[in-house]
């Protein structure tokens, strides 16, 4: 059995996306499984995976955040709850649950279509561009805001001019009102 290490890395230290940093998806032998992770518990069962020698791949994005009149630049996952491993064995899927970090193991039947969607990602986030993390809101999708000042709020979201708006319905005058709003503050409704 696997045993996992016991000192941690430095707070705010980003694990490697690949546990094999120079290989493409497919050069990683074995059965891709989703895992969903308990909340910013990423970065950390990737640390774990590390550790114990099983593959995983974790897309994480470098993306400037304005924090008040500061602006950082933070490591976050492409996929907020989610990553990939390759369980191999009983063995192997043992180990991840018992991480304490993951709230379950998701088996993937079209492996072929995961690993060519994985390798689009991780080749993306290899180049100089920013890739930056979208929740899948189309336009025109109902949507609810889930933090800051608004939270709770719902209105449609529109694209114009690569900024999101959020349009907020008064149906009883047939007219909306608008703001701008970040495409990470809101949710899709149903």
């Amino acid at each position: 059995m696997r045993i996992l290490r016991k000192t941690r890395p430095n707070e705010g230290a980003v694990p490697p996306m690949l546990l094999r940093e120079n290989a493409t998806i497919d050069e990683i032998p074995g059965q891709w499984w989703l895992l969903h992770t308990k909340p910013r518990n990423e970065k950390a069962l990737a640390w774990d995976l590390l550790d114990t020698g099983i593959d995983y791949f974790l897309p994480l994005a470098r993306l400037s955040r304005r924090y008040g009149r500061h602006r950082q630049e933070v490591v976050l996952p492409l996929f907020s709850g989610y990553m990939f491993c390759t369980c191999c064995s009983e063995e192997d899927r043992f180990v991840v649950i018992n991480t304490g970090r993951t709230v379950g193991i998701i088996e993937v039947f079209d492996q072929n279509r995961l690993r060519g969607e994985l390798e689009q990602i991780r080749r993306a986030l290899e180049t100089p561009r920013q890739v930056d993390l979208f929740p899948g809101i189309k336009t025109g999708q109902r949507c609810r805001v889930i933090a800051g000042s608004l939270k709770g709020v719902e209105g449609v979201v529109i694209t114009r001019r690569d900024v999101s708006r959020l349009y907020l319905d008064v149906s009883i005058l047939c007219q909306s009102a608008v703001l701008d709003i970040d495409a990470l503050l809101v949710e899709p409704i149903g």
